[in-house]
This record gives structure tokens, sequence and C-alpha cells, in this order.
């Protein structure tokens, strides 16, 4: 998972933890926290540390209360060694033999105070927990009666109220809306100890951050580098131009030197037949061009085999909606394909791609009217429980039962839905044969499953059924990639992936060649986002 991994952190550093799913993020949180041991090497830690992981610490019979009373417990400890302290000093003389000891105890009990805020701590602590949305839960409630979410963020609320020397925080931002995700990110860059979290959020990784650890394989190991995602960002495109780069020059060099040993090295200037007169002079100038023949050959023979041992190798490509088989589909006349229960939308080429009235799914969705044309880019937003799943499913044609209203789609139109949550029909097939059964032969050879760099090597030959939810999903996204419809309809596609393919996957939406719907709370995708935007709320639309 791990191995040879050194990582320095200093008060005043927030790192950041990045990297695909498996690639030790949360290993390493645990190993910094004392949960795991590492098989060697060692670990130094402050003791007065914090971790936000998956468990509370706490049984759920505890309360709300017990929680809160458990981070304000140093506060309040130290403040009363304070008074003690104090009170014992004033009743010491300074000469007498145990002052110092009294002082020195009264300096460091002050200096922890300062640095966790102690006098601040019950104001802060009303603070956080509204900040984090938990302030409104009643104290006598106990754990076992609110929700996981609620959990999540009372934990989360536990530590900043503490304020420990060194923070660890395992996707801190799961369960928080936008402006708790705000209030944390303020939160963190208030504090004077370490901070070292795993995230897949980009904006919270740019607005906390002033190191990023990026853990996915490379030929050196793990890899630092300085300042935000941002940062990060820039750097890793100066990375991937100097890869590129380097391997186009070795690729001329490897040419080059091909062509050499093939034909360039036995090129000699000395061509002409001999004279009559010169025929001893001729033959040992043809010795030494045969030696000059030679002497290139080997060299650039070595030389090649030097380069072909240690060539870089070609950079991935980064992720690209490739051409449809069908491009040019819609539009042209006479195609066939599903239209929906309202029908076709009028001769093929003519009018929108999509066309919604009055739409209603009760309780879930309302929705008036909403036009898709060729090339559209449209951003769905809204809270949980708005209808943005809903909406997806009536547009791609899953959900026709109980709705009312009229969808009306393009003769011919090709639909593709990513969901949340991916099942196939066949959960014994590998990702591989999957992936070829669903594209075609001559598809999947073309564009080979391995190319896209959504799925390990490793995992290419697992059956879809030992797949994990997120690696279903990846599946399922490399369909729509390979052979992208002409209306791509996308539910939270950058759950389940690393930033850094979450990067590659909004640079590739622009290179789909039909319309896109994205449905998402991803913050750095919706701040970014370049198309129309619709925000849906609870059985309407603004």
């Amino acid at each position: 998972m791990l191995d040879g991994v050194s990582l320095v952190a200093a008060p005043g550093h927030r790192i950041g933890l990045i990297g695909e799913n498996g690639t030790g993020k949360s290993t390493l949180l645990r190993l910094l926290a004392g949960a795991d041991e590492p098989d060697g090497g060692t670990v130094v830690r402050p003791p007065d540390l914090g971790y936000l992981h998956q468990e509370m610490p706490f049984d759920l019979t505890a309360t709300v209360r017990d929680v809160v009373d458990d981070a304000l417990r140093e506060a309040r400890e130290v403040l009363a060694a304070l008074d003690r302290l104090s009170a014992a000093l004033a009743a010491t003389p300074e000469g007498a033999p145990g002052y110092p000891d009294l002082l020195t105890g009264y300096g460091e009990r002050l200096d922890r105070a300062q640095e966790t805020d102690a006098w601040d701590a019950h104001r802060r602590a009303g603070l956080v927990l509204e900040g984090l949305g938990v302030g409104a839960i009643a104290y006598d409630r106990t754990l076992g009666s609110i929700s996981g979410g609620e959990r999540g963020r009372l934990a989360l609320a536990a530590l900043l109220i503490r304020r420990p020397s060194a923070l660890l925080l395992d996707e801190p931002t799961n369960h928080l809306d936008d402006a708790a995700a705000a209030f944390l990110e303020e939160q963190l860059r208030g504090l004077p100890g370490v901070v070292v979290l795993a995230s897949h959020d980009r904006t919270l990784l740019d607005a906390v951050c002033t190191d990023v650890v990026d853990l996915d394989p490379a030929v050196d190991g793990p890899a630092r580098y300085g300042g935000n995602y941002t940062d990060y960002q820039a750097e890793k495109r100066a990375e991937r131009e100097r890869w590129q780069r380097r391997f186009a020059e070795e690729q001329e060099e490897l040419g080059e030197l091909r062509h050499a040993v093939a034909v360039t090295a036995h090129q000699v200037g000395y061509a002409r037949p001999p004279r009559d007169r010169n025929k001893m002079s001729y033959g040992m100038i043809g010795n030494r061009v045969e030696q000059q023949v030679s002497r290139r050959v080997r060299n650039a023979t070595r030389r090649l085999h030097e380069l072909e041992r240690d060539q870089v190798r070609r950079p991935p490509e980064p992720l690209r909606f490739r051409a449809s088989t069908l491009a040019g589909r819609v539009g042209a006349a006479g195609a066939a394909g599903p239209t929906g229960p309202a029908g076709p939308a009028g001769p093929a080429g003519e009018g929108p791609l999509l066309a919604v009235r009055d739409l209603c799914v009760p309780g879930r969705l309302t929705l008036d009217r909403l036009d898709l044309a060729a090339g559209d880019r449209l951003l769905v937003t809204g809270p949980n429980g708005a209808g943005k799943s809903t909406l997806l499913a009536v547009l791609a044609g899953t959900l026709d039962a109980g709705r009312t209203g009229e969808v009306r789609r393009r003769r011919g139109l090709r639909v593709g839905l990513l969901t949340q949550d991916t099942a196939f029909d066949r959960p014994d097939r590998t990702a591989h044969d999957t992936y070829e059964a669903a594209l075609g032969p001559e598809r999947a050879e073309s564009v080979p499953l391995r190319s896209l760099g959504l799925l390990a090597p490793r995992d290419v030959a697992r059956p879809v059924g030992e797949l994990s939810v997120g690696q279903r999903r990846r599946l399922a996204l490399a369909l729509l990639v390979a052979d992208p419809p002409e209306l791509l309809l996308l539910d939270e596609p950058t759950n389940h992936l690393s930033p850094r393919l979450c990067d590659e996957l909004e640079e590739a939406l622009g290179t789909s060649p039909g319309a896109v719907v994205v449905a998402s709370h991803d913050r750095w995708l919706r701040a970014r986002w370049p198309g129309r935007r619709i925000t849906l709320e609870t059985a309407r639309t603004t």
C-alpha cells in the first residue's frame, strides 16, 4: 500500500492528500494517528492529536451533551489548573523552594490555554455547532437518534472545538452543504497547528492547503507540491508538458539511431573505383573506412540499445470523449431509435433534441419548460430531494410511470445516462467482456478500455460483481466516453473520482459531440461551469 513514504508536517502547514481510491490516503492517516502500526519505519506525533474517521469514539447511547462536554474538557481543565496555580503562586513567596516549579507549571498551562484559545472555548462551541449545521439538535438527544450525517458533523465539530495541535481529517466535507463547507475552510485556515486531510473536494483543497501530496503511483513515489490545489494543477500541467517534450525528443532520437544503424553509418565518402597506379593506397584507405563504419555502427547500436532500455514511456492520453460511431445519426432522415412515450418532436434534424413541458412527478419534481439543443451544456443544481436525479431519469426515458406532462425527443435520439448507483445485468462478466459486449468488438478494439485510464489494469479482468461502487461507475462512464451519445446525462459524475480525474472529466465534457446535462453538488465543477444552469427546489423550478 505504502512503501518508503516520508512526510514532515510543521505547525502552520495544512497538507492535502490526493489520489485514486486505494492509493493509501486513509491508510496514511491511520498510520499518522496511531490507529495502525507500520511494518517498517517510524511515526512521531504530538500527544494532542485529533483524528476524524469513520466511527465516532462514543457509544450510540451517549448524548450530544456528552460529545460537547468531552470536546470542552481540556479547555475547562487547563483554565481550572491556571486558577489553582495562580492561587498557589499568590500564596507562595518567590524565594520558597516550590516557587520555580509552580511558575513553570503555570507557564506551561498558560501556553496551552493560548494555543487552544481556552477562554473562548464555550462561545466557539456554539459557533462551530451552528456553522456545521448541528446547532439546533437538542443536547439531550442520543447519538443513535440522529442521522449518520449529523453524527459525522458533530464529530467534526468536536475536533474544531478542541483545537488539537495536529488534526487529521478523512473526507471532512462529506455530509456538509456549501455553507458548512465554507465555514470549515475558515476554521481550518485559523488553526495554528498541523492539518493533514484526505479529500476529493477540490474547493476545500484550494481554499485550505499550503501543500498537496499526490499519492497516485509515480516513478519516484508520492510527490509533494507546495501551494494549494490551483498551484498543484499548474505544476502537473508543466510536468506533463515536460514529459511530452522528453518523450517526443527521445522518439526522434530513436528514429535517427535506427536509421543510422540501418543506413547512415554504412555510408562513406570513399566510393570511387581505384586507379591502376593507386591500388595499394586504395586498399589502405578502404580498411580505414571499414573501421570507421564499424565504429559508427557500434556507437549507434550501443546508444540505441541504451535508449530502448531506458526510454520514457508514452504519456497517458487525457480523458476525452471519442468520436461517436453514430456521428451524424441525429439529423439523418429516417433514423430509427427510441422516441419516448410522447413520440418524436418532429422531423429528424428540426427543433430541439428534447423538449419538456409542464412536467410533474408528484412529490419529487415539477418543471414548467426545458429545451435542449444539440451541443447544449446544462448544469442542474439544488438541495438533496429537489429532484435532480428524477429529472435526469425522465430525460433518459427511464421514469415514465406516475409522471404527467410532455417529454418530446427528436427521432433517433440516442441517450446515455450515468446514474449514481450502477448495476450490470451480468455480474459474472469481467469488466473487459462487459465493455466489449456493450460496444461491440470493433469499437472496443478501436477504443481499448485500458486506454481510457478509468479502471486500473488489474480491475479490467475482474468480474463486475466484484468491483466497488466507484469502479462500476467508472466502467459505466467508460462506455459513454468510448461511444458518446447525442444526449449525455451525468448524475454526480465526479463522485468516486480522484481530483485529477475530475479535472480531466470536466475538460473532456467540452469534447463531447452531443448535448450534456450534469447534476452535481461538486462546488469546484459548479463554480467553473461554462454553460446554462437551472436550480431545482423541492417540487418546483426557479
